[in-house]
């Protein structure tokens, strides 16, 4: 049934592009340019350049898993997304996690990359969007320093020669501030 729909939408396009239509072009009372088919409203006619057609490669699959990628098929066909691992998230911290002050002068951040991450790929932390550390061989990273408050992380993917090829989805964690006015203890 998808198939059939596929094929009656790829038919209508292509005979509604094989009609040659004019197009003119108008001014209305405001000043407003108007462009129409209708040669009554009168206007210039205009040029227009066709329309570039692509044909498709390959069998259209609608719902179908991407297959994966190994090896040197890692490389992506045009107009493939770039994704050579069926897993690339930050596992560790929680999303909106919350850190004690203490603890937030070095937050460990785990990646989790299925299959392993190639040779060729590094992999680089974002804290609040700015570079934390650079690209390295590693799904584990340590942040030093974090001041008190909301920071927002962000793994990259960079690809051998260096291009960002895909980011984890962003995980928010809080760093508590010190409480001065707590009461001690009994």
């Amino acid at each position: 049934m998808n198939k059939a729909m596929l094929a009656l939408a790829v038919g209508l396009t292509f005979s509604l592009a094989a009609q040659a239509q004019t197009i003119y072009r108008t001014t209305d009372a405001q000043g407003n340019v108007v462009f129409t088919d209708n040669p009554d409203r009168g206007g210039e006619e205009v040029e227009l350049a066709p329309v570039t057609v692509v044909p498709a490669t390959g069998e259209v699959r609608i719902g179908a898993e991407a297959p994966s990628l190994e090896g040197d098929e890692a490389a992506a066909p045009p107009g493939q997304p770039f994704m050579p691992y069926d897993s690339f998230s930050i596992v560790s911290p929680n999303h909106e996690q919350a850190f004690p002050v203490g603890a937030a002068g070095n937050i460990p951040v785990d990646l989790g990359i299925e299959p392993a991450l190639r040779e060729d790929h590094r992999v680089r932390l974002l804290v609040d969007g700015q570079v934390s550390q650079s690209a390295m061989h590693t799904s584990a990273f340590m942040v030093p320093n974090m001041n008190p408050g909301e920071h927002v992380l962000q793994a990259e993917l960079l690809d051998a020669g260096g291009e960002v090829r895909h980011r984890t989805s962003p995980v928010t964690i809080y760093v508590l501030r010190a409480n001065v006015n707590r009461q001690p203890a009994d």
